[in-house]
């Protein structure tokens, strides 16, 4: 289990995730060295990552969750090849291994050739359902308040205080000033560097390379952040900070939520009156029982993620809190047995349960 401190520096990476490891110190009250210290613990046991993603409402993109059903023996050799997908992230086994949630990232409008041409072919799989994101509540650039319970408003304002110096430390640049998602500070940028194609803060197909390298390490360095797009680092930071503010860019942090006390994971879909949806989807957004809440396509209009510290208390929110919104008219609940891929990166060997 985590102690204080381990709980402390996850908070401070949700807050920024490329905060530097001295500043989360002086917030927690202890070293760098022990900041940088259990970050590693962190990643080695926990799968703790901070990973930079775009958003899709302010990238162009699009998201479809997609159920697939499937014989038995094939569930986790599905979820498997799928979780090797670039455009796949939260492959999930779930009902018993005979389903396989995912998450499908499209750049665009257009339908996702995985739905309409690789899936269709599989010969394992007995049923598609496919839900079109219409509008996410939690989740994305909003992180589970599970997570967020450790630094108070203070500690909080401390971390994210303006910062002019542009110092970059434990792979990270310098502080966030308070309401904003800028990625650090930037200079003047020499006349030699590139300009990225999509002006001010709206991403564009010359920002790829940076979404890449951020998804693969949230913390990277500006020099292998310049490496990677062929900028210099203050182009780097300046767009980094373009992007964060405008919405496009944002950090999220993976974490094995066992850690936590998690060992109850279930998908709930829910019917929900047309009219109410906003309003039930608000209220559910509040739940701490909840990471993820969103209004979909399909057959049921609302899907949510619930994490509970076991099986009771599940059953306690759908009965005491779930089955008290009127507007709720059928609810499905789907276990999860094992998350074979989280954002980005597939653990194909030791899934998480």
């Amino acid at each position: 289990m985590l102690d204080e401190t381990d709980r402390g520096l996850i908070h401070a990476l949700h807050l920024d995730g490329r905060a530097p490891f001295n500043r989360i110190g002086e917030v927690l009250g202890v070293s760098t060295q022990t900041v940088a210290r259990r970050y590693r613990r962190l990643r080695a046991g926990a799968g703790l990552r901070v990973v930079g993603l775009p958003d899709p409402g302010r990238t162009g993109g699009a998201q479809w969750l997609l159920r697939l059903t499937c014989t038995p023996a094939a569930g986790q050799r599905l979820a498997q090849a799928l979780s090797r997908r670039p455009e796949t992230s939260w492959v999930m086994l779930t009902s018993g291994g005979t389903e396989v949630f995912l998450i499908v990232d499209a750049p665009g409008p257009d339908t996702p050739a995985l739905l309409l041409h690789d899936l269709p072919r599989t010969s394992a799989i007995t049923g598609i359902s496919a839900h079109y994101v219409l509008h996410t509540y939690l989740g994305g650039a909003t992180a589970w308040p599970g997570r967020l319970r450790q630094l108070g408003p203070e500690q909080q304002r401390e971390l994210l205080a303006p910062d002019d110096s542009g110092a970059e430390t434990g792979g990270a640049t310098g502080r966030t000033a308070p309401g904003t998602r800028s990625g650090g500070t930037a200079g003047p940028v020499s006349s030699a560097d590139p300009t990225p194609a999509a002006a001010g803060r709206v991403a564009g197909p010359a920002d790829a390379a940076l979404f890449a390298a951020l998804r693969a390490d949230g913390r990277t360095t500006l020099a292998d952040l310049a490496a990677a797009t062929g900028w210099s680092a203050t182009t780097v930071a300046r767009r980094m900070g373009e992007l964060r503010a405008g919405g496009a860019l944002y950090f999220d942090v993976e974490l094995d939520d066992r850690s936590l006390g998690i060992t109850t994971r279930a998908l709930l879909w829910a019917a929900v009156v047309p009219g109410r949806l906003d309003e039930v989807g608000h209220t559910l957004s509040q739940h701490p029982e909840l990471a993820f809440v969103a209004a979909t396509t399909g057959r049921t209009n609302l899907v949510a993620e619930a994490l509970c510290p076991d099986p009771a208390a599940l059953h306690t929110y759908l009965t005491q809190r779930l089955g008290a919104l009127d507007a709720v008219h059928t609810l499905e609940t789907t276990p999860v047995l094992a998350t074979v891929k989280a954002t980005s990166q597939p653990d194909v060997t030791s899934p998480r349960r």
